[in-house]
């Protein structure tokens, strides 16, 4: 982000109050990110946080389950579903929820499609990569939590990393040194 010149930061804090929040109201209009972000966090506040991660489970709970054509088409509502898990996190500053929510949506794709993960093939590649990565991303993001976190966590990664190894993903995991168990005494 650009920093204002010293004369025209001088010249803003300078006008009249009336004038400044007029300024501020249209600049964060066009911003739909920073217009959620302050609408989380001014109207809607801490204690929406669990109403907007059920809302979230149940969006991830449907989509993987049913037929899908090609892995490639549960591929595409995967990477969907993850980018709105990101713009979750992004609007609340929800690192247990993305890291929660995550670890709910690869589960729920090994529970769901068991065919799409047997076989390491062609077209299957592309979608076993993409979950093992996404696993491989979810550690990371859960060892920085708090330990706290971690005793909540530990059976969901565990059952993660179980549905990991037991699928022709296994291969992609070693590769990435995943761990076969994630506990807090590690």
């Amino acid at each position: 982000m650009a920093a204002l010149a010293p004369a025209l930061r001088k010249a803003l804090l300078s006008l009249p109050q009336k004038e400044k929040d007029q300024l501020l109201v249209r600049l964060v209009c066009q911003d739909k990110v920073l217009t959620e972000q302050l609408q989380f966090r001014l109207l809607e506040g801490p204690e929406a946080l669990e109403e907007r991660r059920a809302q979230l489970r149940e969006r991830l709970d449907d989509p993987v389950r049913g037929f899908h054509p090609t892995p490639n088409d549960l591929l595409l509502i995967v990477r969907q579903l993850q980018n709105q898990i990101s713009y979750h996190a992004k609007i609340t500053g929800d690192a247990f929820g993305e890291v929660e929510l995550t670890v709910r949506l690869l589960n729920n794709v090994f529970r769901a499609q068991p065919a799409a993960v047997a076989r390491l093939t062609g077209t299957t590649q592309l979608l076993l990569n993409h979950l093992a990565r996404r696993t491989d991303t979810v550690l990371r993001q859960a060892d920085k939590l708090e330990a706290d976190y971690h005793l909540e966590l530990a059976d969901a990664i565990n059952e993660l990393l179980t549905n990991l190894y037991a699928t022709a993903a296994a291969p992609l995991a070693r590769d990435l040194a995943l761990p076969k168990q994630w506990g807090v005494f590690q």
